[in-house]
């Protein structure tokens, strides 16, 4: 099982990762924070503090074509916020 599907790369996240040296995955749902931590470790090389894990539900969408409104729903993620120690930093963008 692939626990961390991808990194979370936004301005937002940046900012935090800088600010606070947290960082955010986007992880498998059926992951545990245990497994997640192991994970972080082994990639990244790095020792973790603490994680936050949040389940964020898909939004529904509707989109408006020539055929009519059409509806759908967007994927429902896990999310991992990651508390790095102060010593150690993960750097995402070498791994893209």
């Amino acid at each position: 099982m692939n626990i961390l599907v991808k990194p979370i790369i936004s301005e937002k996240m940046q900012a935090v990762s800088e600010k606070f040296n947290r960082y955010g995955f986007i992880v498998d749902r059926k992951a545990t924070k245990s497994q997640i931590k192991h994970a972080i470790e082994e990639v990244y090389g790095v020792r973790v503090d603490r994680i936050n894990t949040l389940i964020q539900r898909g939004k529904a969408t509707l989109r408006h074509t020539k055929a009519g409104a059409i509806r759908g729903q967007k994927n429902t993620v896990k999310k991992a916020i990651v508390f790095v120690n102060k010593e150690d930093k993960i750097d995402i963008y070498s791994s893209i």
